[in-house]
């Protein structure tokens, strides 16, 4: 509502086709994707264009190709910090949920397949006292690393491109690993929170996988391009390591079909920004970067 009280608004509640983009660039003067749309250089029409910002609903933007944006004189801008505790928390989720087995369970117990307690049933890893490397430590890196050492006493190693100087990250006794494969080897849960890029394409790959411990975990609430997805399952499937899991797809909304059929992986349908006031932040924020743009002011979130 605070939107329309601003603007025309026209909703879209699905992907647009290029002729649908083609259309939108010349009808509107300002257009707000999200993760699900792919803003590529091939979806602008050859004429002028009346649209002159994208304000991106959501902090990651790798599914607009900015260097085309700004070649069309278009503005783009993003929604950071409103969106990490929510997915630092989803990031945790994934990890508890994995190390103590809980997707398997609920599945046993829904099939009526759960015959009662025993010694041996179901057991998981220990997550308190146990090392998580962060690969990215930037605003959700460092969230899950406060909830992570904080709240379960966790060891945590990071590797970002240079050492993070937050007072916080000295109290948790955080330790920079300059090399990802000297991380990786040390860690009982790897959690990806990294942009998507060319340098991050397929960061874990089958050589890094396999760096990671047998008993050890990989997290992404990332971007899906960032894991290759078929090294993925051939590390399941092998017992390179113990288990994943994921909110990110390479390709979403599909999913392989050899992950979903795997007991130790845990698979969300990309819900790390999905909580009523984070969605609700994230609103605010894109008016905000409206408001400012045509206002003539500095845009506060602008990316390209």
């Amino acid at each position: 509502m605070a939107m329309q009280q601003s603007f025309a608004v026209t909703c879209q509640n699905s992907p647009m086709t290029t002729q649908e983009w083609q259309r939108a660039f010349q009808d509107y003067d300002a257009i707000c994707p999200c993760v699900a749309d792919r803003v590529s250089a091939d979806v602008y029409p050859a004429a002028k264009l009346r649209t002159c910002i994208l304000a991106n609903y959501g902090v990651g933007y790798n599914h607009i190709d900015t260097s085309a944006a700004k070649a069309r004189g278009l503005t783009v801008t993003n929604t950071p910090g409103v969106l990490t505790d929510a997915t630092a928390d989803l990031a945790m989720t994934l990890l508890l949920m994995l190390a103590r087995r809980a997707g398997e369970g609920e599945r046993q117990l829904r099939a009526g397949l759960w015959s009662g307690w025993y010694p041996t049933h179901m057991m998981g890893a220990m997550v308190t006292g146990a090392t998580l490397g962060i690969i990215g430590m930037g605003r959700i890196g460092q969230a899950m690393a406060f909830k992570a050492h904080f709240g379960f006493g966790m060891k945590i190693l990071y590797h970002n491109r240079r050492p993070v100087t937050e007072a916080g990250i000295a109290a948790m006794g955080a330790e920079f690993c300059e090399h990802l494969a000297d991380m990786l080897g040390r860690c009982d849960f790897v959690a990806l929170h990294c942009p998507s890029g060319p340098a991050t394409h397929h960061l874990m790959n089958s050589e890094r996988l396999a760096q990671m411990q047998p008993h050890a975990f990989l997290i992404n609430t990332a971007r899906g391009d960032v894991v290759d997805e078929t090294a993925l399952i051939q590390a399941l499937s092998a017992g390179q390591i113990a288990g994943a899991g994921l909110d990110v797809y390479e390709k979403e909304p599909a999913v392989p079909a050899a992950l979903t059929q795997m007991e130790n992986v845990v698979l969300l349908p990309h819900l790390g920004s999905a909580t009523l006031q984070t969605r609700v932040a994230m609103g605010m924020r894109v008016l905000r970067n409206l408001d400012a743009f045509f206002s003539g002011k500095e845009v506060p979130d602008r990316v390209a």
